[in-house]
C-alpha cells in the first residue's frame, strides 16, 4: 500500500545562485558524501529531500540533516536516514529516482507501508 508520493524539480542555475549567495546553506542542506558532489547532483539531492518531505507529509519529522542520499554499488541512489526522520519511516520502504538534464534536476519518491 502506498503511504506517500512526492516529486520535486529544481532549476540548477537558480539553486547554484542560492548556494553562492548563502554559503552556509550547503552545510544546512547536505551532509557526508553529498557535500563534495557537483552542482547538478546537489540540485537533484535537494529535489529528493523536498520530494521525501512531500511524501512524508509530516513537518515535525522531516529534518534535512536526517537525510543523506547515497549511491549503492550499482549506482542507484537511495536514502540513508537517521534521527526522527528514520524513526517516522521505520518499517516503510522508500523508493527514490533522480534525474537532471537541460538545466533541471528532479526527484520522485514513493513510500510504501
Amino acid at each position: 500500500m502506498i503511504f506517500g508520493i512526492g516529486i520535486d524539480v529544481v532549476d540548477i542555475s537558480r539553486f547554484e545562485e542560492s548556494l553562492v549567495r548563502t554559503p552556509s546553506l550547503k552545510e544546512r542542506l547536505f551532509k557526508g558524501t553529498e557535500l563534495d558532489r557537483p552542482i547538478h547532483s546537489l540540485a537533484a539531492r535537494f529535489a529528493a529531500k523536498e520530494a521525501i518531505a512531500k511524501a512524508m507529509d509530516s513537518k515535525e519529522n522531516f529534518h534535512f540533516q536526517d537525510i543523506e542520499i547515497i549511491n549503492l554499488d550499482s549506482g542507484k541512489p537511495t536514502f540513508q536516514l537517521s534521527g526522527s526522520t528514520q524513526k517516522y519511516l521505520e518499517g516503510k520502504k522508500v523508493h527514490l529516482t533522480l534525474s537532471h538534464d537541460a538545466g533541471i534536476a528532479s526527484a520522485m519518491v514513493v513510500i510504501e507501508e
